[in-house]
């Protein structure tokens, strides 16, 4: 085995090799209980309290495969215009880790429920299709934590706990056809994909999702060849990558350091591999089995799957808008460009204009406020968008008061400052705040009087026809009012004091 810790650059790296993509993507369901018996699969519940004889396996506990489920990975492999199995079984998956109670999992393996489908991304203006292999039903693995030590990884730990409260979790994987082609994209297509399949899997309904919380999580699989070849290289397997834009720097890094390896002559072992948040690389893990390594068998005490042809035609009927077709749809009734609909895709906005917009904003407003000031903060504390304390609903109030001429610009930051602090909704935070735009006449030809008194050489040059001095009167009247006077008929009141026409 031949390791380096130098790493090609980019560039270069993909003029002398081609990348091969597979992407395996785990989706824990959003079910009630578990895959194969009635446990809570309530996240964050206290260590070891939603467990039961079968999801422990304990002796004499039979597994019963959970109906919603399979009807969730149903309409999952319809969604990804899959062909349905007539009759398919499920298997067992022998290994040996702390976190499989029964020291085997129940998945599916050479007859998986769900196959030959697709998904159509699209990457700066070019669609490219990725090939869905299969999509099949499993149950996930407690979760270990390793105590102790630098990686917060086996090697190293003090000692190890078990949480088997994730263990039997229905859990879906999507797992991709080779990916050839997509070149120098190849980081690009991976992040795109996983970002399209998990807005369809929120489509559906059937998870949350939620990649922090490891309810979507992807392994990448990374091959090189040489310009001109047509054999693949041997590939790599990145486990457990958990946010889009950790799968984009692990094909990347993949990318260069395999191509680092194979110029100097080496060659690239097939293993799992860890990737790092912190530095964006990756190391190694074990090596990775092959599929008679799990000694493979039919699950003898589950029947076999026989989905009723009628059942699956109900299914396919009562699928919901798909997320490609609700952007296209979305874009022409918004009237936005299709640079400002992939910036909304990419920030994870649509639902949330969506949201604001069915509140009543304005389509340009919401997107506006949500892609913006709003986009700014979530940035500054590193959470998503949604994980912001401001709801929809609050954002369309704001865009009303705006309207209204309540507030302008400036003072609806300040309302929104004020709501994600925690200081009531807007019009509360607009009145604690004391934010309302001076509308009273008398007040503001008060201030103005002022600014004019002590800019005199501003106001002579204004009456002196030089129109655009008038700039720094009105900024100085916003100032005076604490950016509270409405600037527009300030400009007006002080042009009629000076005795100038617009």
């Amino acid at each position: 085995m031949t390791t380096t810790t130098t790493l090609m650059p980019y560039d270069e790296a993909l003029e002398r090799y081609e990348p091969v993509l597979g992407l395996e993507t785990h989706v824990e369901l959003g079910t009630a209980s578990k895959m194969f018996c009635g446990c809570a699969t309530t996240f964050g519940a206290a260590p070891n309290t939603q467990v039961c004889p079968v999801c422990l396996a304990l002796p004499g506990a039979l597994p019963v495969a959970n109906e919603k489920a399979i009807e969730s990975t149903i309409r999952i492999g319809l969604a990804l215009n899959c062909s349905i199995a007539s009759w398919c079984r499920f298997a067992r998956k022998n290994y040996f880790y702390p976190d499989m109670p029964k020291n085997y999992q129940i998945s599916q393996y050479d007859e998986p429920l769900c196959t030959d489908g697709y998904l159509d991304v699209e990457v700066d203006g070019t669609v490219v299709r990725v090939g869905i292999e299969r999509v099949h039903l499993e149950e996930d693995t407690g979760k270990s934590t390793h105590v102790g030590g630098a990686t917060g990884r086996i090697h190293g730990a003090d000692y190890s706990i078990v949480d088997y409260n994730r263990a039997g979790i229905p859990l879906v994987e999507i797992v991709t056809k080779p990916i050839e082609g997509a070149d120098r994209l190849a980081p690009e297509v991976a992040r795109a994909y996983v970002t399209e399949l998990r807005e369809l899997m929120r489509a559906l309904g059937v998870s949350d999702v939620r990649m922090e919380e490891g309810s979507l999580r992807c392994d990448v699989n990374v091959s090189l060849m040489p310009r001109g070849s047509s054999e693949w290289g041997t590939r790599t397997e990145t486990k457990n990558v958990n946010s889009l834009r950790s799968v984009e720097r692990a094909v990347r890094h993949e990318i260069e350091r395999q191509a680092a390896i194979l110029s100097e002559g080496g060659r690239i072992v097939q293993e799992t591999r860890h990737f790092h948040e912190d530095t964006g690389t990756t190391t190694s893990g074990r090596s990775k089995e092959e599929a008679q390594d799990y000694r493979y068998f039919p699950e003898p005490d589950l029947v076999p799957i026989a989905p009723d042809p009628a059942w699956v035609a109900e299914l396919k009927a009562a699928l919901p808008e798909l997320p490609s077709v609700r952007r296209k749809r979305l874009q022409q009734e918004w009237g936005v460009s299709d640079l400002d609909m992939q910036a909304m895709h990419n920030a994870d906005a649509i639902d949330l204009v969506e949201a604001t917009v069915a509140a009543g904003a304005p389509p340009a407003d919401a997107r506006k406020w949500w892609m913006g000031e709003l986009a700014r903060r979530a940035n500054e504390a590193a959470v998503p968008l949604s994980d912001l304390r401001i709801t929809p609903d609050q954002v369309a109030r704001v865009c009303a008061l705006v309207a209204s001429g309540a507030l302008n610009d400036k003072l609806a930051r300040q309302v929104l400052e004020g709501v994600l602090e925690g200081e009531g909704t807007p019009d509360e935070v607009v009145a604690s705040r004391g934010l309302q735009i001076v509308n009273d006449e008398g007040e503001l030809s008060r201030i103005i009087d002022e600014v004019l008194a002590a800019n005199a050489d501003a106001a002579d040059k204004v009456r002196g026809g030089k129109i655009a001095a008038v700039g720094a009167l009105v900024g100085g009247v916003m100032k005076a009012s604490r950016g509270k006077a409405d600037a527009a008929r300030a400009r007006e009141l002080i042009l009629e004091k000076l005795g100038v026409s617009a």
